[in-house]
């Protein structure tokens, strides 16, 4: 009788904790949908030699074996996102970024809000967060660039031809920009929402993206998720906020803008610094 060694075992391990922590890594994109697809065709071939189908066995191999060559190609920005956690030790650690880099993203983005806030220029930002927004971004101008002030700044600068719908951010890198996102339809929305409100709302009301809005007609900032909306932030709780999005801190299990407001935005007398529902 066959006794497996310590290194059998210690092998068996770690194959199944990389496999572990890449199926978290691609927890929440369509590549999940992908592979549950892989899984049950592999398994219908499988049942197709069982019952020998030898015409359908052979089709089915030579389907999952194009598979493997078209992969690659179709979701190169999930693979990407692996690799990228890979090198920032995603694979083996936590997956959170360290301090220094969270500040530099967060500051990137804070600067460019603080400029079109000043400048009164209307701009809607999403941040990507454990949904996937392909079926979203794939319609807009893919950028796939690094995050910068500057690049924020020119996209929505007035008569560009990217400024009009949102700019879908993923951590430090601009996905796509000129994006239109679904309008939330909620019949108790307030008339003041104009479009980009509407929209921020929408998204935050499919996923569980963070969506920004500077108005330019108030010039005020505004945060929607999980179907509601902050309205008047403050540059340093906008800053907060961003520090926590970067870091990648462990997430609340209230509802994600309540959460986020307990924990980062103190009570405010103003009016128009509460929630409005979406």
């Amino acid at each position: 009788m066959y006794w497996p060694s310590l290194k059998d075992v210690l092998d068996v391990l770690i194959i199944s904790f990389l496999v572990y922590r890449v199926l978290l890594l691609l927890s929440g994109t369509r590549a999940v949908h992908l592979l549950r697809g892989i899984v049950f065709l592999v398994l219908l071939g499988g049942l197709a030699k069982l019952a020998d189908l030898r015409a359908f066995s052979f089709l089915m191999s030579r389907f999952i074996a194009g598979l493997f060559v078209v992969i690659p190609i179709v979701f190169q920005p999930e693979l990407r996102r692996i690799f990228e956690e890979i090198g920032r030790g995603g694979l083996v650690g936590g997956g959170e970024r360290s301090e220094a880099e969270a500040e530099r993203w967060a500051g990137e983005l804070v600067r460019a809000i603080a400029y079109l806030k000043d400048k009164r220029i209307g701009a809607l930002l999403v941040l990507q967060r454990r949904v996937g927004l392909k079926e979203h971004w794939s319609r807009g101008v893919l950028l796939d660039s690094i995050l910068s002030s500057e690049l924020v700044i020119s996209i929505f600068w007035p008569n560009n031809p990217l400024h009009d719908g949102a700019v879908v951010i993923d951590g430090s890198r601009v996905i796509a920009a000129a994006c239109y996102l679904p309008l939330s339809d909620d019949p108790s929305l307030s008339t003041w929402l104009g479009t980009r409100h509407r929209a921020a709302l929408g998204i935050s009301e499919v996923s569980d993206a963070l969506s920004l809005v500077i108005s330019e007609e108030r010039g005020e900032i505004s945060l929607a998720a999980g179907g509601k909306l902050a309205r008047n932030l403050s540059l340093k709780q906008l800053e907060r906020i961003l520090l926590h999005y970067y870091s990648r801190g462990k997430e609340p299990r209230r509802p994600l803008l309540e959460g986020l407001l307990r924990l980062f935005l103190p009570p405010r007398s103003s009016e128009g610094s509460g929630l409005e529902r979406g």
